[in-house]
């Protein structure tokens, strides 16, 4: 059977056995005293503090928030008394202002949301509320959930797609949740039918999740939803190319997004904290996360507040088998390397991978050899080799002018380069050096 894919990608050992048969485990320790809250790590304006030093909190409390329109709200998930507010090291290796809450151990419960607005919410009140609630995108880019939920009025909306795919190797949290609480994610999903009526509802799983599409078909009973399985391929999951494998348009270069085609795509996560939200009045505090790799004693998958430390995390599951060569927060393909595993957990940490010298193993950078392997897989249809060379020259303008601010960073390029050439990073640099001059320019404009 044909099923629905994109051009190009990759097929990286996918490492998902080891945690894809372990149920969620729910992890509230009551020995922990300090809880983390960066006021960034989402997309748009950060966070302020509406709490101080010495202030009394509770489990599910808002902490911070922002009057910007592309921002989030943030929430203690415990109860206690805020220790400082500081700046701390994020999983990036940035210092971040941060709200520290030194925990009591009761997780004693905040009002619900509900108790604020005073009534059951009606559809018209659902994108507030999940503005509310706090809700970014929960696969790692951290978009707030109510700004892809606010589309332009002449941009109707066709598809609502829960992007379950998860192709990044070893994470399992999104097919967990599906096993467990299908009608939790479903029901999330006709919530946000409710605000789009002309639209069609699609739960896209990649094949290699037969447990999870074989419940989710049983438990949907929404006729404006279908279940749609897809190949497996990396990066399935990556938004243009999801949206091609289940609609076949293909989202324009950017700065297009998946409204101009009538899309809206959201994580399965995202979908539950809709759920969340809307029937139970609860804000985004606490989320799973797969801690797994050859490094960790016993993988699993687990339902962590956030705000706890990586470590607490590691020691959960036993600790390191031995020293790992190199821990990462999210997956192999598009994680980020820790430099210190004493970090919060946020609202866009997926995973934690911690792998042995044997399995991080990374040969020597050498010469291009003009095989042509990245321009075959590369999603986006761009020439990786040739933006690696405008990077390595400084020649950022022909970066730019060659769709360098295309690249999605998925790293299939650098996965099938046989000369492990160090491409992500160079086009990480290009994409950030292009960015450095356009507000270069915009200041020179403005200030003229």
């Amino acid at each position: 059977m044909n099923l629905p894919t994109f051009l190009g990608g990759v097929h990286p050992p996918e490492g998902k056995a080891l945690t894809e048969n372990k149920p969620i485990e729910i992890l509230k320790p009551t020995d922990v005293r300090e809880f983390v809250y960066p006021m960034g790590l989402h997309l748009g304006a950060p966070c302020v503090p509406i709490v101080k030093k010495g202030d009394t909190v509770l489990a599910g409390q808002k902490i911070a928030d922002s009057d910007a329109f592309v921002s989030a709200p943030k929430y203690s998930a415990v109860s206690g008394t805020v220790k400082a507010v500081e700046p701390r090291m994020v999983y990036t290796g940035a210092m971040e202002l941060c709200v520290v809450v030194e925990s009591d151990g009761k997780y004693t419960p905040a009002p619900s949301l509900h108790e604020a607005l005073g009534h059951k919410p009606q559809p018209s009140e659902y994108v507030k509320l999940i503005r509310e609630a706090g809700l970014v995108g929960s696969g790692g880019a951290c978009f707030p959930t109510h700004v892809k939920l606010s589309p332009p009025k002449d941009k109707p909306i066709k598809h609502i797609i829960i992007n379950s795919a998860e192709c990044e190797p070893y994470l399992n949290c999104d097919n967990r949740l599906m096993i467990e609480e299908p009608e939790q994610v479903l029901k999330g999903l006709g919530y946000v039918l409710e605000v789009f009526p002309e639209a069609e509802g699609v739960v896209a799983i990649e094949n290699n999740k037969p447990e999870a599409i074989r419940i989710m078909t049983e438990r949907n009973k929404n006729p404006r939803i279908r279940i749609q399985p897809l190949t497996v391929k990396y990066p399935q999951g990556a938004e243009k190319m999801l949206i091609y494998s289940v609609t076949g348009k293909e989202v324009p270069t950017v700065p297009a997004l998946p409204a101009d085609v009538g899309c809206i795509v959201l994580n399965t996560r995202t979908a539950w904290q809709i759920w969340a939200a809307i029937e139970k009045g609860l804000p985004v505090h606490e989320r799973i996360i797969t801690v797994t790799g050859d490094a960790i004693v016993e993988p699993k998958n687990l339902l962590v507040p956030l705000g706890l430390s990586f470590l607490e995390l590691i020691h959960a599951c036993g600790g390191f088998t031995e020293e790992p060569v190199k821990v990462i927060s999210g997956g192999p393909m598009m994680g980020i390397a820790m430099r210190n595993l004493d970090t919060p957990v946020v609202k866009g940490t997926s995973g934690i991978l911690a792998l042995t010298k044997k399995s991080a193993y990374l040969a020597e950078e050498s010469a291009c050899i003009r095989c042509g392997k990245c321009v075959e897989v590369c999603p986006m249809h761009l020439e990786p080799t040739t933006l690696d060379h405008f990077v390595r020259r400084r020649e950022y303008s022909d970066f730019e002018a060659h769709g360098g601010m295309n690249c999605i960073e998925c790293g299939s390029c650098a996965y099938t380069c046989p000369a492990s050439r160090h491409l992500v990073q160079s086009y990480k640099e290009g994409k950030a050096a292009v960015q450095a001059a356009r507000k270069k320019a915009a200041a020179a404009a403005k200030a003229s």
